[in-house]
Parts: structure tokens; sequence; C-alpha cells
């Protein structure tokens, strides 16, 4: 009999590397700078990239050229697309629940709840993208032989700030409604909890959602804010995880260009019904005037 112990091998763990989402790909930072993302025990959990204003930069470009496309497909088809969403989370529930407690130090199950909330938010707004145009829209009486119809358009390329708190279902409840009704969006992540948002990138690559129209940034807030609330291709923006002094330096710079500013909202719990108010925050209103000319001898029209 040999004296020599059989060796066992141990194996590594392979770490995962987070990057960003912009234009449907997963650059690294372009300045390559990184930053640690600790637990709520301050326990390391990863090398979140730290973006910079050439990366906000880039989004903005990603975003706008999506928007054509995106604006200009169906209620419908959108629909489906947040629905395919909703399917390709569940099917990585496991991970999100686990990214989630990680982030906001939640029991297993309180994070189960919080990811299930979230992906059901998917399937309310995909059910909302062929009717919102109902609610807010319609034809107006007027005096005279005329059709007046109103009707909703996006506003365009949206920055939004996501809650810094809520690191999952806060962030799909400020994105999802901005993308229902056909805009694109540049996402902030949680500066402090950044994962959860930076793993739905990759759920939104293989979900039929189109390069571009979100983006995901992850990072110091303010660094990334203030170009994009300068910038003059981005159309509105949503303040949802900004402070009071950060929001205050921002909607400044977003009066530039007349950007349309939702300001912060105190939430108590996200996972109450949301309601229609941010899809509406970032809608335009298009009034269309057509002559329907007079019908009969009596001058009577419709």
């Amino acid at each position: 009999m040999s004296d020599k112990t059989e060796k066992t091998d141990v194996r590594l763990s392979v770490f995962k590397t987070y990057k960003l989402y912009v234009g449907g790909k997963f650059p690294r930072s372009e300045s390559g700078r990184v930053y640690e993302v600790t637990d709520s025990k301050g326990n390391w959990l990863a090398n979140a990239p730290r973006s910079s204003r050439k990366d906000a930069r880039d989004a903005v470009v990603a975003a706008r050229k999506a928007f054509g496309g995106w604006s200009g497909a169906t209620a419908y088809n959108r629909g489906q697309i947040l629905y395919r969403i909703a399917e390709m989370l569940e099917g990585r529930r496991e991970q999100f629940v686990r990214e989630v407690a990680d982030a906001e130090g939640l029991s297993k199950s309180k994070a189960a709840a919080q990811v299930d909330a979230a992906i059901d938010r998917w399937v309310w707004y995909a059910g909302w993208t062929d009717k919102i145009a109902q609610v807010v829209g319609g034809g107006n009486p007027v005096a005279g032989p005329f059709f007046n119809l109103s009707s909703p358009e996006p506003t365009g390329v949206v920055a939004v700030l996501a809650p810094q708190e809520s690191s999952f279902l806060g962030l799909v409840s400020v994105i999802a409604p901005v993308i229902a009704t056909g805009n694109t969006v540049i996402v902030i992540a949680s500066e402090k909890s950044p994962l959860p948002a930076l793993s739905l990138g990759e759920v939104l690559a293989t979900s039929d959602l189109p390069g571009g129209v979100v983006n995901v940034l992850s990072g110091a807030t303010a660094e990334i804010a203030a170009p994009l609330a300068a910038h003059q291709d981005v159309n509105a923006i949503d303040l949802a995880g900004a402070d009071d002094v950060l929001a205050k330096e921002l909607e400044i710079a977003a009066a530039d260009n007349l950007k349309r500013v939702l300001r912060p909202q105190p939430v108590d719990d996200w996972s109450a019904t949301p309601g229609i108010d941010r899809m509406t925050a970032f809608l335009e209103t298009k009034t269309v005037w057509h002559p329907t000319g007079s019908l009969g001898a009596s001058g009577s029209s419709y």
C-alpha cells in the first residue's frame, strides 16, 4: 500500500467581468477605470466599470441611432419585446435573486419578491404599449367641418438616473415605462449597487430589443449625469436617483436646451402599482386638423 495520499485539485471560481451595455454591445469603460462593489456587510463582490464622459456621449449616439426604428415600430411589437424581456428574466431568476440579495442586504425570500415584482412589471408595461394612446389621445370636438385628432408621440432620447436604493425593481420601474412608449434610454445604474443593472444588459441583449434602445452605464452618478444633462441631443431626463443638490444642478444644465425634466419623486414602495405617470412624462401630444367637407344640401358635416 502506498503511503502517498491522493491529491485533490481545488477548482478556482470564474469571477464575472461586469461590463457596460451600450449600443447592443458590452464595452469596458473607455477610460479603463473600475471601482469596487461591496455587499451590505462590506464584502467585495466585483469590480464594476466606472463610466466616463466619453462613455456617456457614446451612449447618446447609440440611443439616437436606435430611436427612429424603435419609435417607428408598432405598439404591438414593442409590447411583444417587453414581454420577451420578462420571459428571459424568468429563466435567470435565481441569478438576479442572488445579486439583489447581495446588493441590498435582503434575505433570499425578500430578494425573490423584488425580482418577481420586477418581472411582473415588464409584463404590466408590455400590456400598456398599445393602450396608452387611447387613454391620452383621441378625437377632440371642434366647431367647424374638421376632424381634430390628438395622438401621443415619444419625446426622444431620455437620460434616467436609476434609484439608488432599489437596485433592480426601482431600476425596471424607471426604464420600462420610458421604452414602452417608444423612447430610447441611457440609464445610470445605482452607484452603490450597479450589478443587477449590468446583468440586466445581458438579458436585454438576448430579448429581441434592438441595440441602443437601452444603454446601461455604471460609475459615479454625478460624474456621468452632468454631461447627459447638458447634452444637446438628450431630450429629457428623469432624476429619480439624484439627491436634492444634484437634482438642482442637473435641472439648471437641462434648461439650456429645454429638456423635459422629471424631478425626483418620493417612492415608499416600488412594488406598488405604478400608474401611467412615468409613461406620460415622456410623451408629446401631436394634434392634427383635417377638413371633412360639407355633406348634403343642408351643409351638415361629420
